[in-house]
């Protein structure tokens, strides 16, 4: 498995811009896709964007296509997510992910088995 720490998280107004990064040691982070799940109080956890190994591949969940952004720097082994336009509904623990398998390009929960200790993005009205 692969470590993975979440940071960047915090509170900001609606309409304001936050970037998530994920740093990841443990394996070789330039042959694993990434991806960005968050999970809001009473809901489960959901999928957020993906990228590939390469970073030249991404998706984005319709609700946050046009103001979420995932990206990542092999060199620096970190994998990011640029909000802008936050609303309220942004409101949960943002985690990163890995799946198990190396040159995998998945979207599925279920494929990704490690995970970072979440950061808390509170967008107030």
């Amino acid at each position: 498995q692969v470590q993975l720490v979440e940071s960047g998280g915090g509170l900001v107004q609606a309409g304001g811009s936050l970037r998530l990064s994920c740093a990841a040691s443990g394996r070789t982070f330039s042959s694993y896709a990434m991806g960005w799940f968050r999970q809001a109080p009473g809901k489960e956890r959901e999928f957020v964007a993906a990228i590939s190994w390469s970073g030249d591949r991404t998706i984005h969940a319709d609700s946050v296509k046009g103001r979420f952004t995932i990206s990542r720097d092999n060199a620096k082994n970190t994998v990011y997510l640029r909000m802008n336009s936050l609303n309220p509904e942004d409101t949960a623990v943002y985690y990163c992910a890995a799946p198990r398998g190396s040159y995998t390009f998945t979207l599925a929960l279920k494929d990704f088995n490690s995970w970072g200790q979440g950061t808390q993005v509170t967008v107030s009205s």
